[in-house]
């Protein structure tokens, strides 16, 4: 069995590849999360993502051909057993036993990892609004979310995987969620969060790895991703646009009487903000890209032929 080490990333893979049939749920996926990050991994319904996350499980194993997948610098299909000590695990879409309370649930799903924090148990059944003495049977879709959230996070783990953890929940409750992740961090604990939700993603991640056909098409910190991208500045100037709109590194430029839109490159943007300048400003906005605007830039061109069909 390996053993990790202080500097082993909490999570990594190299050109994994898993295969249904016909369908490449995994194409070669290349994802590191580093030991004390919250990492969004980001895609719609069927890029790869849930595939992902029970490979790393070891729920699932990984084609022959694949390369390799490690948490914690074990082997996730060979070290599982020792490995779920060490992590928690929220899917989306959560199924409990109907006779059972929802804290007698949270209760036995912690024993199955050693232990569980009883003071802290109880502070997130109050954060989520939980009443642990109803039978899971009488839950909605949002309570029974909530049971496997306070389950995870009132354990000890070094790394939680959460695919989709939010489902179900109302926007109240998601807040609790995302301001506990900050928690999490700061405990120097890892996350994998997958997700389809960009402004869950964009409020609580340091890192994004955005998954098209079970491959990473970019991943970054979203100040790395924004620098790739373009701004979108809006201005009301003092003097005519001139020739802004011809400009290197301008682009779709609108003008409306003293007003003027567009999006810059940002390797043109002293360049354009000078430009602006020798005009006169009295008003202006430059925005960086959201992080929908960079997840759908991937989305808004054909798959290459070939490619994987997602998840089945």
């Amino acid at each position: 069995m390996t053993t990790s080490t202080d500097n082993t990333e909490a999570i990594r893979t190299e050109g994994l590849r898993k295969t249904f049939g016909k369908v490449k749920a995994l194409d070669g996926l290349d994802l590191t999360v580093e030991p004390g990050q919250i990492a969004g991994f980001l895609g719609p319904n069927g890029a790869g993502k849930s595939t992902t996350i029970r490979v790393l499980l070891g729920l699932i194993r990984a084609d022959a051909d694949s390369g390799p997948a490690s948490l914690l610098g074990l082997d996730p299909w060979l070290d599982a057993v020792e490995l779920h000590k060490r992590l928690a695990y929220v899917p989306g879409d959560v199924s409990l036993w109907p006779n059972l309370t929802g804290g007698e649930t949270i209760d036995y799903l912690g024993s199955l990892r050693g232990k569980i924090n009883q003071k802290l148990r109880d502070e997130l059944l109050e954060r989520f609004e939980l009443d642990p003495t109803r039978h899971n049977r009488t839950y909605s879709k949002g309570n029974r979310q909530k049971v496997a959230l306070i389950a995870a996070l009132a354990t000890d783990a070094e790394l939680f995987l959460f695919d989709e953890p939010t489902s179900g929940l109302d926007p109240l409750m998601e807040a609790v969620f995302t301001g506990y992740l900050a928690e999490i961090k700061q405990a120097g604990r890892t996350v994998l969060l997958s997700s389809h939700i960009l402004a869950e993603v964009e409020k609580t991640c340091d890192t994004v790895t955005i998954i098209r056909d079970g491959q990473a098409v970019e991943t970054g910190t979203l100040a790395e991703l924004r620098h790739l991208t373009r701004n979108r500045i809006e201005a009301k100037l003092r003097g005519p646009s001139g020739s802004l709109a011809g400009l290197v590194g301008v682009h779709d430029f609108v003008a409306d009487a003293d007003r003027v839109s567009f999006a810059c490159d940002n390797s043109s943007l002293e360049t354009v903000m000078s430009a602006l300048t020798r005009i006169g400003i009295e008003s202006l906005t430059c925005s960086p890209p959201s992080l929908e605007e960079l997840f759908l830039s991937h989305y808004t061109t054909p798959a290459p032929e070939g490619a994987g069909q997602g998840e089945v």
